[in-house]
């Protein structure tokens, strides 16, 4: 099996009535739903306004894969638990960054850079292109899908070059985006999706769904290991 925690900061559901109206048991809870009903996988779910944001150490020792939602909280996850999170993936968690997770503190910490994007909120309709259809994470993804209303993110996006990128983003405005980032950071695979605006019903996309399902087992632990040393040895043929 594999053990799966869906972070969402909780905001939006709780002060935007429209947002509700689309996720009322949060984007975690309809996140964690489809996940749930897959037979390799099992999901908890965590929130910003829990303790430790719901991610203490005992939890992420016991997560393979941790989904990331946020937007306009990024501030308020302390440093100790991003430093928790980003030291979990360098040893093997996976880790899946979505939406406007690029804006927050493991995300950034991983990447090293910026983050930094164009956007505007207009609704424009969004086609997502596969450009790596052997990718695993395209596995059952047609040539593209469409999303009817989206937040458009544009180039440039400040973050390394992807080690591979398996999607592009056409909006109706005309901008593209890199919208599917695959990384590895030492152990960890990272994979940034950016589908998600909490307006509109992003996750109840079968194709956004099957993404993330495939992401999952994409990501999950190949090799963990148990501390981040940098240790002094003997040469093999003086032990």
């Amino acid at each position: 099996m594999i053990n799966v925690t869906v972070w969402n900061e909780f905001h939006h559901e709780k002060v935007q009535d429209e947002v509700k109206k689309i996720y009322p048991d949060g984007i975690h809870g309809a996140i964690a739903d489809f996940l749930g009903k897959e037979e390799d996988i099992t999901v908890r779910t965590a929130t910003l306004d829990d303790p430790e944001c719901g991610l203490a150490q005992d939890v992420i020792d016991n997560t393979d894969v941790l989904i990331w939602w946020g937007h306009v909280k990024h501030g308020d996850v302390s440093d100790e638990v991003a430093k928790r999170v980003q030291e979990a993936v360098l040893k093997g968690m996976g880790m899946i960054f979505l939406h406007s997770a690029h804006h927050s503190k493991p995300f950034k910490m991983l990447m090293g850079t910026t983050c930094n994007l164009t956007w505007r909120e207009d609704g424009d309709m969004e086609r997502v292109w596969v450009i790596d259809r052997a990718h695993p994470i395209c596995e059952g993804i047609g040539e593209y899908f469409e999303l009817e209303h989206e937040e458009t993110y544009g180039e440039p996006f400040g973050i390394p070059e992807p080690d591979k990128l398996i999607m592009i983003g056409w909006y109706e405005g005309g901008e593209v985006f890199r919208s599917g980032c695959c990384y590895r950071r030492e152990n960890g695979r990272i994979f940034y999706f950016q589908p998600g605006h909490e307006a509109f019903p992003t996750f109840y996309n079968e194709n956004v769904q099957k993404i993330i399902k495939n992401a999952v087992r994409w990501a999950k632990p190949v090799y963990r290991s148990n501390e981040l040393v940098c240790p002094r040895v003997v040469a093999p043929n003086k032990r």
